[in-house]
């Protein structure tokens, strides 16, 4: 049988609703999807994730990377994106399989296989590359796993390493290396990312970063922007809007009072950034959000 009609096949067995749904093997969602979507702000946590069908566009900063079942995609770092399903129906959901990858096993597989670490910089922390039959091979097996729960426990380990080592004998993914490797320029910029991820509220100090990261403020702002495709201040912008918007939705707080809380000191202020982001103020947004969800939920 054709590897992408059994994928296909597997996920439709698994998943039967729209949506995100966490499996019972630890780093491993399913995702579907029966419409074109609207844009999703998310964070991309290192990740692969291979397309059964339809398609997906990714942006990154300026970037649009867009990906189906001819191709995948992995993240190396956390990075501020914006997804939308691009081909998807009733009739033929999209279906996508997105696995988190553990950088400590990428680093022992790198370690373990004796693969080269190339000598070039880290570049951007986003790959799109072409599927191979290997690669397909080995995830097939990982999701063939969900039904037999039995296995999981004694297979889902390897299965998953050797996902890694697939992913990583890509040239493709060189710069997965750099941010596995320990002490690397790539892991410092990662470690960085982290700290970002946790304290986006606060004040950015470039200076501080680049200190962290053991470089030069203008040789650490040059490199985070070639992994992430933004410059700190962007990054740290998208984090805090993207998150004053889950809080608008989910907790529904007051727009100043979320704007406070993820650092902003200007209600005003982040109102126009807001609004320049996402293309509505914060109410505005928040309301079209509400209508939209509540529009499929009755009709579907």
């Amino acid at each position: 049988m054709n590897r992408i009609k059994e994928l296909v096949e597997l996920l439709e067995r698994n998943v039967t609703m729209d949506g995100t749904h966490e499996t019972s093997i630890p780093g491993l969602r399913l995702v579907r999807a029966s419409r074109i979507s609207e844009p999703v702000y998310s964070v991309y946590e290192p990740s692969l994730c291979v397309v059964a069908q339809g398609s997906k566009v990714v942006m990154l900063g300026e970037e649009s990377y867009k990906y189906n079942s001819a191709s995948y995609l992995t993240a190396s770092v956390h990075l501020p994106i914006t997804g939308q399903v691009v081909e998807a129906s009733p009739e033929i959901p999209y279906l996508c399989v997105n696995l988190q990858l553990d950088m400590n096993q990428i680093f022992e597989v790198i370690q373990s296989s004796n693969q080269v670490i190339p000598s070039n910089p880290p570049g951007r922390g986003l790959v799109i590359s072409r599927v191979k039959d290997s690669l397909l091979d080995t995830v097939l097996r990982l999701i063939r796993l969900l039904e037999t729960p039995q296995d999981i426990p004694v297979l889902a380990s390897s299965v998953k390493r050797e996902i890694a080592y697939r992913i990583l004998q890509n040239d493709k993914n060189d710069s997965m290396k750099h941010f596995a490797l320990v002490g690397s320029q790539g892991q410092r910029i990662a470690k960085v990312i982290g700290v970002l991820n946790r304290e986006f509220a606060q004040p950015l100090k470039v200076d501080e970063l680049a200190k962290e990261a053991r470089m030069s403020s203008s040789s650490f702002y040059n490199h985070f922007k070639e992994v992430t495709g933004m410059s700190p201040i962007q990054y740290q912008k998208q984090l805090r809007l993207q998150e004053a918007r889950r809080l608008l939705l989910t907790e529904n707080m007051e727009a100043a009072e979320a704007a406070f809380q993820v650092g902003y000191e200007s209600p005003s202020h982040f109102s126009r950034e807001y609004t320049r982001r996402f293309g509505l103020s914060p109410i505005k947004d928040i309301r079209r959000i509400r209508e939209t969800v509540h529009k499929y939920t009755y009709y579907n």
